[in-house]
């Protein structure tokens, strides 16, 4: 065999893989080769090769009798090698810099933090009458639109809900659940009297929501009709900005 085609077998090897690899979702993180094999097209002998070569780099690991796989700690290594070089602020810039020019208004960038969303990102707006809060400003994640289309994707909402002061807390859990079906949350007059924000979260891989991209405004502009126009616009580039950061 040539050094061209040991090469080509090389590269076949790796793409195969990484189809293994790419199997594995967060409903199933868990499969059997059988599963396996109904997801990647290749033999039993050589998924069952390519498998043991995973796992050897601890990409992989196989447990149980009858043997089933998950990804290893390897693939956890690279996740937080990549996060870790991650500059979300400088990655949403292009999404944010068009929410800008298209609405007018100023354009946050905030990020899930424990029981708070901070603002990593920020383009205020350039007329006269606006709002802004600034890099680095913390609110609860329970208050405001861009905090609420974060806890409404997040894992066990209720749990950021004690000793925040919210009324009904049947009430404002399904107020969350509507803000999931419809994808985005609205705040008017709530943490600042006369603001209008709108908000959308973003997730990390498919489905870690990370934080949310917000846009805010005087109600005096920012009516009904206004609303949707930045509810569509920000669900647009929220879905940029999430495949950007791994979502398929």
């Amino acid at each position: 065999m040539s050094l061209i085609d040991k090469s080509g077998e090389g590269v076949r090897a790796v793409d195969r893989a990484l189809d293994i690899l790419l199997a594995f979702t967060p409903g199933d993180h868990q499969l059997s080769a059988g599963e396996l094999l109904k997801r990647v097209d290749l033999s039993r002998p050589t998924l069952y090769r390519l498998l043991r070569t995973l796992e050897h780099k601890g990409f992989v690991l196989a447990t149980g009798d009858p043997q089933r796989f998950q990804l290893g700690p390897s693939v956890a290594h690279l996740a937080h090698v990549w996060t870790s070089s991650l500059d979300l602020a400088a990655l949403a810039q292009p999404m944010m810099r068009r929410l800008w020019e298209k609405t007018g208004e100023t354009v946050a960038l905030l990020v899930h933090q424990g029981a708070h969303r901070v603002c990593v990102a920020e383009l205020p707006s350039a007329q006269p009458l606006s709002f802004k809060r600034g890099v680095g400003y913390s609110e609860s994640v329970v208050l405001g639109a861009s905090g609420r289309a974060i806890l409404a994707f997040a894992s066990h909402p209720e749990r950021y809900l004690d000793g925040v002061d919210i009324g009904d807390s049947r009430a404002y859990l399904a107020g969350l659940a509507q803000i999931r079906q419809a994808g985005y949350a609205i705040s008017r007059d709530e943490l600042i009297q006369g603001a209008v924000a709108v908000a959308v979260p973003f997730f990390a891989g498919d489905t870690k929501v990370m934080g949310s991209l917000a846009v805010f405004g005087p109600s005096a502009r920012v009516d009904t009709h206004r609303v949707g126009f930045f509810a569509e616009l920000l669900l647009a580039e929220a879905k940029l900005l999430s495949e950007a950061l791994g979502q398929h």
